[in-house]
């Protein structure tokens, strides 16, 4: 009986993880038998655990919610209280960008949302309001910010991200607006630069991954590093 309620729980979280990957390739009306080919399951076991297309899509995007989540409270515990908060913006951004998807269907359906989609919003407005009231008592953050403020940034930089033709670029102009969320006053040396990005690479934009010994990493990658390294000899 253990080992079929484990395999229950390993297969839903392979279909949900085929069907965002399905959805993300394909738009969400990729029919619910190539979800079960992606995830390697039969038709019936995607259906006993998602009964329609609705609750698939319903669960797929609170696990995105989800996810963010434990994505703030990650960067609330290993950075400053204003550099958690625009990190934490910054990958919201960033992977709202590549699964636009999801933004798009939330602003077109209207019959959004239901209750376990509307439970992990919910979660993930109590992160991110405990991320920008965190900032504000540091004051690093403009006292004037909302948590309609950050969603309308979040929903303009994804667009941003999407429409720019340089992945660099966009991060630039995304890094650009939430140093402006920096309280007014602020002195400047505390402003983020390209190269003093929390946790992303100083080259691409990406997130660096956290080490606890060593000096911190610039880049993401031998490739970064090198392109970095060209760029300053050419000057």
């Amino acid at each position: 009986m253990t080992a079929m309620r484990a395999d229950a729980v390993r297969n839903r979280k392979l279909v949900l993880r085929a069907a965002a990957q399905a959805f993300a390739a394909e738009g969400l009306e990729v029919p619910l038998g190539r979800v079960a080919q992606r995830a390697g399951v039969g038709a019936g076991t995607v259906y006993r655990h998602f009964p329609s297309k609705t609750i698939l899509v319903e669960a797929v995007f609170a696990q995105h919610l989800d996810d963010l989540v434990s994505a703030a409270d990650r960067w609330a515990a290993r950075a400053t209280p204003g550099d958690a908060l625009l990190g934490f913006l910054f990958e919201v951004i960033e992977k709202c960008a590549r699964g636009k998807y999801l933004c798009d269907a939330l602003v077109a359906d209207r019959s959004w949302p239901h209750a376990t989609f509307a439970a992990a919003a919910r979660r993930f407005g109590e992160a991110l309001d405990r991320l920008l009231h965190s900032a504000k008592r540091a004051g690093t953050i403009d006292a004037k910010l909302h948590i309609e403020d950050l969603n309308a940034l979040i929903a303009g930089g994804a667009t941003l991200c999407s429409a720019h033709p340089s992945r660099a670029g966009g991060t630039r102009l995304i890094w650009q607006l939430l140093n402006s969320l920096r309280r007014p006053g602020v002195t400047k040396g505390a402003e983020l630069r390209d190269d003093e990005r929390p946790d992303s690479c100083a080259e691409c934009g990406s997130p660096l991954r956290v080490k606890n010994t060593g000096r911190p990493a610039r880049y993401c990658s031998p490739a970064c590093r090198q392109r970095a390294r060209r760029r300053r000899i050419m000057r």
